[in-house]
């Protein structure tokens, strides 16, 4: 009986320093190659697919695709800043349509809202596509927000909860599914009765808004 099979095969192509986004550090790294190979009898033979190129930290062991090199720490740290400022937004549209509607005082409120956390105009039909993913892939609020809030800052997780209270109160008031998810969101962030009251005082401050 002929075996044959594939082995994926990795090697090291070059070391050396970059900023680890995990460790939020500088670190040594390795730049490491890996390749598919058909084998026979467990003996790797002919390549059978392209060459992965990745980066991975010696001391974290994450691995990260070789632009991460190009990147220094005041770079990471805007790319954070930026896809945090995202995931709010997100946020924000989920707790509005959780109810099943939106209203056009909704529409407008998560208008502002966008804008004030993108710092940049946030239109109707960038709204529209939001609101059209999250319904078709049927995302919950809550679970979003516990997917993604373990990167934020205590600041970050602050200022989520406001743009999230901002656009859910438009009407004037908290519907009851708007009040159960932003109940859900004080334990998720982690945030005490007295951290979660003054992010709620702090957000009716908001100039934009």
């Amino acid at each position: 009986m002929i075996l044959i099979g594939t082995m994926n095969i990795t090697r090291t192509r070059d070391r050396g320093n970059f900023y680890c986004p995990t460790c939020a550090v500088t670190q040594t790294y390795r730049l490491r190659a890996r390749r598919p190979f058909l084998t026979l009898y467990f003996i790797p033979t002919v390549p059978v697919g392209a060459v992965e190129l990745f980066v991975q930290c010696d001391q974290c062991k994450s691995t990260w695709d070789p632009s991460v090199l190009e990147m220094d720490e005041e770079n990471h740290r805007m790319a954070q800043e930026e896809q945090f400022r995202d995931e709010a937004v997100r946020s924000a549209v989920l707790v509005v349509i959780a109810d099943g509607e939106i209203t056009e005082n909704e529409i407008e409120a998560l208008q502002r809202v966008a804008s004030h956390m993108l710092q940049r105009p946030f239109d109707r039909d960038e709204l529209g596509r939001l609101c059209s993913i999250a319904q078709q892939n049927k995302i919950e609020a809550a679970n979003y927000v516990l997917s993604v809030s373990h990167r934020w800052s205590q600041d970050q997780r602050i200022q989520a909860l406001q743009a999230m209270f901002m656009a859910a109160t438009a009407d004037e008031g908290l519907g009851e599914t708007q009040m159960k998810i932003l109940t859900q969101m004080r334990d998720i962030l982690e945030l005490s009765d007295r951290e979660f009251e003054q992010a709620i005082e702090q957000a009716l401050g908001w100039e934009t808004v």
